[in-house]
């Protein structure tokens, strides 16, 4: 163990020793790019325009769901910070007493009070109703700070005294939700989508460089050239085309933007003050992650280095 530990540390010692020669990694780099942009001519400007194109529609489809998931997030949360429960009281009930414990609940935002008086005229004058005593229970108006802690809440609620029922627009809570996660399902299912079709259009592309620069990479693999730099520029412009599709996507991206920042003002509705930034980032991730995944996908299946 001894003598181990002692030829690690010599070896650690050789090797600060050792001068590195920065201007030949320099020179390998600017060689890389040099392949990956004579690549990337070969191919064509027509081919290059129709796979970059491609990408783009592609990231534009999922850029724009993923933005209209963002604001539909931030409607039903908004939606459920304004959902009230409706807490009735027994006639003989503690109002106050009452009020204090509901706002002790957690994720309860404010509790107010309305009188069955109140609610009589207010029937009365919507309503034609016959001279009869007031059937209205005192009433509890409870805000919530999310919709998902609906049930825990009116499960609390009720485990108090002096309360004759609860109730809250059930129907519209389940439908929001719903649709909030549906938007969620179809973002991940386009993600996913997208990515799958960059990576075979990135795969196809890569495929037809390889077996143009079938030879040259033959001569270099006997002149003892490592893998790395022949895989190198093949990755570069994978991301390269990924890169360029994801920065054409945007331009439309933005604009959709624009208009849900419309809506969100016009509903005055806070939108996340993330989400533009995070789409683009989103956008440009996807694009040049999956393209260089293509591309490493095609170098293995058709190139043996």
């Amino acid at each position: 163990m001894t003598n181990g530990s002692t030829r690690n540390r010599l070896k650690q010692k050789v090797k600060s020793h050792i001068p590195k020669d920065w201007l030949t990694e320099i020179r390998i780099a600017y060689r890389i790019l040099i392949e990956t942009f004579k690549g990337i001519a070969q191919a064509g400007f027509v081919v290059n325009l129709a796979i970059v194109t491609s990408m783009a529609a592609i990231l534009l489809i999922f850029g724009t769901i993923f933005r209209t998931t963002l604001s539909l997030s931030s409607f039903v949360d908004e939606m459920g910070g304004t959902l009230e429960i409706s807490v009735y009281l027994e006639p003989q009930a503690d109002v106050g007493a009452t009020t204090k414990q509901i706002k002790k609940i957690k994720h309860v935002k404010s509790v107010s009070f309305i009188s069955k008086e109140k609610s009589w005229n207010d029937l009365k004058r919507e309503i034609e109703m016959p001279d009869i005593d007031n059937p209205l229970p005192d009433v509890l108006r409870v805000k919530i700070d999310n919709m998902k802690n609906i049930d825990p809440i009116m499960a609390e609620v009720k485990k108090l005294p002096d309360i004759q029922d609860t109730g809250y627009a059930k129907e519209l809570a389940q439908k929001a939700e719903a649709l909030n996660k549906i938007s969620h399902t179809v973002t991940l299912v386009v993600m996913v989508v997208a990515s799958l079709l960059t990576i075979t259009i990135i795969n196809n592309t890569i495929q037809l460089v390889i077996q143009s620069k079938k030879e040259e990479i033959e001569i270099m693999r006997l002149m003892g050239v490592s893998n790395w730099y022949i895989k190198c520029p093949l990755v570069l412009q994978g991301a390269i085309y990924g890169f360029l599709g994801a920065m054409l996507a945007v331009v439309p991206i933005n604009i959709v933007q624009k208009y849900l920042q419309m809506a969100h003002e016009h509903f005055s509705i806070p939108v996340f003050s993330f989400a533009q930034g995070l789409v683009v980032l989103s956008v440009i991730l996807v694009g040049v992650f999956f393209s260089a995944g293509g591309s490493l996908m095609s170098i293995k299946k058709h190139l043996q280095v």
